[in-house]
């Protein structure tokens, strides 16, 4: 395949070119190592980007034990609809991810999607918060990291020894950060979005409490830190004056939390239900500066698939959670880009590049040899979100119109994505 005349935007090698991208075998390779045919696929990339294919290391596909929310499969269609070419799932399925084996049912059932799929294994043994994984038999069969995502781990002590442990590996633990005994009822802000739906809610410090605990134990432990969907303005602060003199530490904002305030609540009730909760605009305007100055350095989607049905109950009984695979790079492009926040290198960044260090995935560039990941982009197009790809249809953003439309999305060498 040949993609000629496209705007190339690769920040891992600092270019910001028009250029043309020849792919053989799967992999990107240099017009003096192409040995195509007459036969090849070519795109036309006049006026388009084209950029790394995005990597979302915080995804929930809901197999095994939850698949009438979404699947592997389904999960995989609404990913590169997105634009992703990777993705890494959490682990906090029914029975969690808790062993070798089934990690390895699940990663082999992987295999058989159109991208690239990892996942994390849990930190405590049933998501429990009480006993610790085998972390290197995990890392064996196939865990990119460790996490309880869903869930806060409490025990300091615990913590404390699970980090020692998995520092020791390489590889991150990703943290959901709220303590429970600042939460009344979760998936809301504490204050006016909160009363109007008669509760209490979710206090800020339920956030920043944790953050500045876990910032102090990665210090001392020195393990690859990411502070997962960042919601607070205190939190964004705590985080960077940890990245002063810690470069394991990293934090990851997700699309509703740099695009809606509480205030959403009223309008999209438990469609804009989720943990962390939406907070207020002040907050929102803290995670655009922290993407702005790489405080922030991973946009993560936190794809949280639910049934129609779970979403139909009152506020406080429904589950939390938005899906985001399909609109993700919508956003960040009309919030971010268009807002002067982030220059397209920086946006290819935050969703390619330092998300695939982070895991150390074969990701995030555009390098000669590196695997034909691609996605191509039309800013001058416009995206109607009608219907989405995923078993789910959670989202406060069906039925609105975005700038911009994702145009293909390649895995590979493939065209795994192209819009009707």
């Amino acid at each position: 395949m040949i993609i000629r005349n496209i705007r190339v935007i690769d920040p891992a090698n600092g270019r910001d070119e028009i250029s043309d991208i020849f792919i053989q075998d799967g992999k990107i390779v240099s017009k003096d190592g192409y040995k195509g045919s007459d036969n090849d696929d070519s795109i036309d990339g006049s006026g388009l980007i084209a950029g790394p294919g995005l990597v979302d290391v915080h995804v929930h596909f809901r197999d095994p034990g939850q698949t009438y929310k979404e699947d592997i499969h389904t999960g995989a269609d609404a990913a590169v609809a997105g634009g992703f070419t990777s993705v890494v799932m959490m682990a906090n399925t029914n029975p969690p991810v808790d062993s070798a084996d089934t990690l390895r049912s699940l990663l082999d059932r992987c295999k058989k999607e159109k991208l690239h799929i990892y996942a994390c294994a849990t930190v405590t043994k049933g998501m429990e918060g009480g006993q610790l994984c085998d972390y290197k038999s995990l890392l064996d069969a196939g865990a990119v990291g460790f996490t309880d995502d869903g869930k806060p781990i409490l025990d300091e002590m615990l913590l404390e020894k699970a980090f020692y442990e998995i520092s020791k590996l390489g590889v991150p633990v990703s943290l959901h950060e709220e303590d429970p005994a600042y939460i009344s009822e979760n998936g809301v802000n504490s204050g006016r979005a909160a009363e109007a739906l008669g509760l209490t809610g979710s206090d800020r410090q339920a956030e920043i409490v944790m953050i500045e605990r876990d910032l102090a134990i990665a210090k001392k432990s020195n393990v690859k830190l990411n502070i997962q969907h960042i919601s607070t303005a205190e939190g964004v602060e705590a985080v960077r004056m940890a990245r002063t003199d810690n470069p394991n530490i990293h934090a990851e904002a997700t699309p509703h939390h740099f695009t809606l305030t509480d205030s959403a609540v009223t309008e999209y009730e438990t469609l804009a239900k989720m943990n962390p909760p939406l907070r207020k605009a002040e907050d929102r305007d803290a995670i655009w500066e922290g993407l702005a100055d790489g405080t922030i350095d991973i946009i993560a989607t936190d794809h949280a698939p639910h049934s129609l049905e779970e979403k139909s109950r009152d506020f406080a009984n429904a589950p939390s959670g938005i899906i985001g695979l399909e609109t993700s790079f919508l956003l960040a492009y009309q919030v971010l880009y268009k807002k002067d926040i982030v220059d397209f290198s920086k946006l290819f960044e935050l969703m390619s590049l330092a998300p695939a260090r982070l895991y150390g995935l074969n990701a995030g560039t555009l390098s000669v040899g590196a695997p034909a990941d691609i996605m191509i982009f039309s800013p001058d197009d416009k995206t109607f979100y009608t219907s989405t790809h995923s078993k789910s249809c959670n989202s406060p953003f069906l039925g609105k119109t975005f700038d911009g439309k994702i145009l293909y999305t390649i895995v590979n060498g493939k065209i795994v994505y192209k819009p009707d």
